[in-house]
This record gives structure tokens, sequence and C-alpha cells, in this order.
């Protein structure tokens, strides 16, 4: 028996579906913001909860508990932005390129195969100042944009808001257009959501946060400028399946040896395996008790979001993906195994 379409086309249908598709188009602009607000409202919810449970009024309750998670975020963002001029024109003072020049000469003594030096030079110094002059388009380009960044911020605070204070009402409007028969698909399908969420806020954010903690306290211990700030780079890339914060140390390593600081070349190298070491006991431990994300997913997520969403494509990506992943196993849990 086949399905006649006009049967589901009816005239409230295609009157939802033309709003829908209407409002999308107004949302789409700042869709990145509402998702990440609704991301962050999941993570402030239990801080505003234990604030609630001492203050009498909850909109005091969630805007205290915003000025604790949130504002931290963006100030650090802040500081990124105002830090990386800085340690771009502190690593071209410290290197120069005569020392660049040694080291590589010094290298191909050892080469089993000829390197042709100059060749070699050449091109180090035309990546350095491609990517000096990358970064500082691109802060040029940030500042730019400060009018569409503050509205950004805007929407992104009273998303945070509105879902921290009405986010049962927002998932009970939702829950009451699922049929009867479809809801403990959906019921089943929030908590992996859920634990989705947990895993990646737990196992990957909060190991970032330790690693990046070490990071800061080591690279400060060894007396590199900018130690803190060299701390939060590694716990960024330790974000990033595969990188992690290798690409720091070894940097700082390469940094050392040319400047002919060979013993702290060395340390800075046994710190680093340090660093990539605890990862690996620190992440099982916090996120095996959600759920087990693939790597893959993750690394897509990292290294895509920021191409469709910009620096907020960091966090938004990998939790996406992760959420779709989660989406997808449950209704093949509880639709296709059992019809096996």
């Amino acid at each position: 028996m086949g399905i006649n379409i006009k049967d589901y086309l009816t005239p409230p249908i295609l009157i939802v579906l033309f709003l829908l598709i209407v409002s999308l188009m107004f949302v789409f602009p700042v869709l990145n913001m509402v998702v990440l607000g609704a991301i962050l409202a999941y993570g402030i919810r239990p801080v505003a909860f234990k604030i609630q449970s001492k203050l009498k009024y909850s909109s005091v309750s969630i805007l205290t508990a915003m000025v604790v998670v949130l504002i931290p975020l963006i100030l650090l963002v802040a500081y990124i932005v105002f830090e990386v001029s800085s340690l771009v024109t502190w690593i071209l003072a410290n290197t120069s390129y005569s020392d660049i020049n040694g080291v590589v000469s010094q290298i191909s003594l050892y080469s089993p195969a000829k390197l042709e030096v100059s060749s070699i030079n050449s091109y180090i110094e035309s990546t350095i100042n491609g990517i000096g002059s990358y970064i500082l388009s691109y802060i040029v380009t940030f500042f730019s944009k400060f009018a569409n960044i503050t509205l950004d911020l805007f929407i992104l605070v009273c998303s945070v808001f509105y879902f921290v204070r009405d986010g049962d009402n927002c998932m009970n409007f939702i829950k009451s257009f699922v049929p009867d028969d479809s809801k403990e698909f959906f019921d089943n399908t929030v908590r992996s959501v859920e634990d989705v969420l947990k895993s990646i806020f737990y196992g990957h954010f909060l190991t970032s946060v330790i690693i990046g903690i070490f990071g800061s306290i080591g690279y400060t211990l060894l007396g590199f400028p900018y130690g803190i700030f060299l701390g939060v780079l590694t716990g960024i890339l330790q974000l990033i399946p595969v990188f992690g914060p290798w690409p720091i140390y070894w940097i700082l390593f390469f940094i050392d040896l040319a400047a002919g600081n060979y013993v702290r070349a060395v340390v800075v190298l046994l710190f680093g395996f340090f660093l990539s070491t605890v990862d690996m006991y620190i992440r099982p431990a916090l996120s095996s008790h959600y759920a087990d994300i693939h790597p893959l997913i993750l690394l897509i997520g990292f290294l895509s979001g920021p191409l469709v969403y910009g620096l907020v494509g960091f966090i938004v990506g990998p939790l996406v993906l992760g959420i779709t992943y989660a989406v997808l196993d449950s209704f093949r849990k509880e639709y296709l195994v059992e019809d096996e």
C-alpha cells in the first residue's frame, strides 16, 4: 500500500515548515553562538543549582554561575589573542637565522643523505615569515570585526542564561512532539547525549586543563618567557587527538638547541614526554566512566569545526559530532539491533 504524501502535507504542516525555514534563515548567522550557549549551559547548570541553594533568586544564581564559568573563558580567549603577537616577536628576537643555519649545518654533517643547506634555510625563513604574517593578519581581522564579535558574545551570554533557566521547559516542549511509541528512544537518546557531554567535558576538557596547568608550571620553572601562555597553548593542543602537547615542547627544544642551551633543551624534551605520558593515564581515568568517543570523531570535529564556525568551532565541532554519534548509536540500539 503506497503512501500518499498529500495526506501529510496539510495546511498546518505547510505553515509550520514555512515558518521553520524562515526562522532558520534568521537564526543561522548566530546559530553557532546558540549551540555553544546550550552546550555551556549544560556545564553551568550544576554550578547555578548549587549557588541557588544558598541564594533566594534563581536569576542571581545563574548570573553568578555564568561569571564564575563563562567570564574566565572569554578572558582566556582575549589573553591568547593578546599574547600571540608578543610570543612571535620573542621567538624571532631570540632565534636568529644564523643560529638556524648553524643547526641545519650540524644536522647535515650527520645525515646519511646530503642535505641542501641553503634550500632548507630559505624554506625555514619563508615558513617563519609566513606564520608571522598570518598571525598578524588574523589579529587585525579579529579586531576589525569587533562589532560582530560583540554581538556574538551578547547572544552567547543570553543563550547561556535562558538555557540554564528554562532548559527543562525547552526539553519538555521538544518531547511533547515525540510520539508515544518513540518516547523511550527519545529518553535513551537524551541520556546518551548527556554521557557524550560528560565524556568530552571531563575526559577531554578537564584533561587539557590539567595538562595546561602542569605545562604552565613546568615552562615557568624552566625559565621560558610566556611560560603561562605556553602552558595554555599546551592545554589547547591537548584537546586535539593525535597532536597533543608535542608541538610546543619540540619547538622549545629546537629553539634552545639553536641558542646553544643544550641542558634546558634536553630537560624540556623530557618534560614534554612526561606531559604526554600523564595524558595516557588521566584521560582514560576521567572519560571511562561515561561514553567512549572514538578519537577520529573528535579529531574531525577539532579540525573541521574552526573551518565552519571559526574559533568557536574548536568547542562546537567535536561536541556536535559526538552528539550526532550518540544519537545514531541510540537509534541503532533501539530500532536496528532489536530487529536482527
